[in-house]
């Protein structure tokens, strides 16, 4: 074979090697292409489902139904007492929260005593986090009953019978609603079918759960926070350690030189379809 011919043959065999060399590399970045392409839709999918994850865990609730007499920035608020009474006592508390007991078991005569005499109304936050702390319902299930009493008009009665009547936060009692309607058999009027179906429905679930919400965005951390006309009080007010004859001498100092509101219900909180602002005093037989 010529030297020309043997020649000839060696560009082509080099030109057939380079040829499949570039096919192959060509498809080397396909298939990464490919690969990388597979990848980048997979990661904007997370992203996205990430978004809408963290978009269902942000997007704040809006209670579908408040309890009758509810008041404040989306009627999160039951408040109890003369709406023209001089002072105000704001309570946060959890249904299941002990220190709460304990406040309203040694507070909530004076407290009354304090509403009935037109001098102070109480603006009350039932919050619900001790069910995300310890698992089960008491908290949510007992602020519902709570709203529910309100929303029959005896919410201070039973508050104060649900306190005193309050399990070990641990024993979740009160998720239970056979407990919460039994519990309501002490205060008169309020044991009602239609009572019942509040409780055993849940009906403003969604109205605790935006409650919850309001106190998770405040600077408030504990249960329970108590505050007069804006201030600490719980468990001191200042160097003074919060006692019965304290706040009422607290309420007198506060009051000093004011006109006292109108006289409380002893009891009875705004009924249904009534305002905050309106005197609720129960009708005459």
């Amino acid at each position: 074979m010529s030297e020309k011919n043997r020649e000839g043959k060696r560009n082509a065999r080099d030109k057939m090697r380079e040829s499949r060399a570039v096919e192959e590399a060509k498809a080397r970045r396909n298939k990464k292409l490919a690969v990388g392409g597979v990848v980048a839709v997979v990661i904007a999918a997370a992203v996205v489902v990430g978004v809408v994850v963290q978009n269902q865990r942000s997007k704040p609730e809006t209670p579908t139904a408040a309890p009758a007499g509810a008041s404040g920035d989306k009627n999160l608020v039951i408040p109890v007492g003369g709406a023209d009474a001089p002072s105000t006592l704001t309570v946060y508390e959890d249904p299941r929260c002990p220190a709460c007991g304990s406040f309203e078991r040694s507070f909530s005569p004076t407290v009354d005593q304090l509403e009935d005499a037109g001098k102070v109304r109480v603006d009350y936050h039932l919050v619900s986090f001790i069910d995300r702390s310890l698992g089960g319902n008491g908290s949510k299930y007992g602020a519902n009953a709570l709203a529910c009493a309100q929303d029959a008009g005896h919410f201070r009665d039973y508050h104060d019978v649900l306190y005193r009547n309050q399990p070990d936060e641990t024993a979740d009692s009160f998720g239970s609603k056979q407990t919460l309607i039994d519990l309501a058999k002490q205060v008169p009027g309020l044991d009602t079918p239609a009572f019942q179906s509040c409780v055993n429905d849940n009906t403003f679930g969604g109205w605790v759960s935006a409650v919850q919400q309001d106190f998770d965005k405040s600077s408030y951390k504990s249960t329970p926070t108590v505050l007069l006309n804006g201030e600490a009080i719980y468990p001191k007010k200042g160097d003074e350690q919060i006692s019965p004859e304290n706040l009422v001498k607290w309420v007198d100092a506060a009051n000093q030189g004011k006109t006292l509101g109108t006289p409380g219900s002893h009891g009875q909180s705004p009924a249904p379809g009534s305002t905050a602002g309106e005197s609720n005093n129960p009708p005459s037989p």
